[in-house]
């Protein structure tokens, strides 16, 4: 019986960890219809960041890059050499992206031998936007690159910026 119950309580255990795991990964697309969208280039594939509505929208902004996981040493920072190209999608009202890449990295350049290679999202430098639950964001990148997103939150609260005087001479 008591062997039963620790059973239950780790099966609970792992489904409450899987399902919170889980929600973070988007799961359906459904805010409008995707088909009104062009098709991918050859080479390139669609991509699509849908987030929830909120009351709070106004107070957050999306981050997204794209990149690729590669295996780099352990002390440099890496950059993807890349853009992003705003479109418009005419006779809609919507915009999407285009992300364009030749796939160079640059690296600082710091000798560190001792330090142990390490697996690296290696991304562009981001884009961001401001927080919409009702549209999704799309955007076109390359084959064999990946588009990973932030969602960023304020309180809400505006900060007036202190102004600088200077002494008359």
């Amino acid at each position: 019986m008591r062997k039963n119950v620790l059973n239950v309580m780790v099966m609970m255990l792992f489904v409450l960890v899987a399902s919170t795991t889980v929600s973070k990964a988007q799961m359906v697309i459904d805010k409008i219809d995707l088909s009104i969208f062009p098709a991918a280039e050859k080479g390139y594939k669609k991509m699509v960041i849908e987030v929830p509505h909120s009351e709070n929208d106004k107070n957050k902004k999306i981050e997204f890059s794209v990149g690729k996981w590669m295996e780099v040493d352990g002390c440099n920072t890496f950059n993807l050499a890349g853009t992003f190209e705003k479109k418009d999608l005419q006779g809609w009202g919507y915009d999407y992206y285009v992300f364009k890449t030749n796939g160079n990295v640059a690296s600082t350049m710091m000798a560190c031998p001792d330090k142990a290679k390490r697996n690296l999202f290696v991304s562009a430098q981001p884009e961001t936007v401001r927080y919409n639950g009702r549209m999704p964001i799309v955007i076109y990148i390359p084959e064999g690159y990946e588009a990973q997103f932030k969602i960023f939150t304020t309180d809400g609260d505006t900060y007036r910026a202190a102004e600088v005087r200077e002494k008359k001479k």
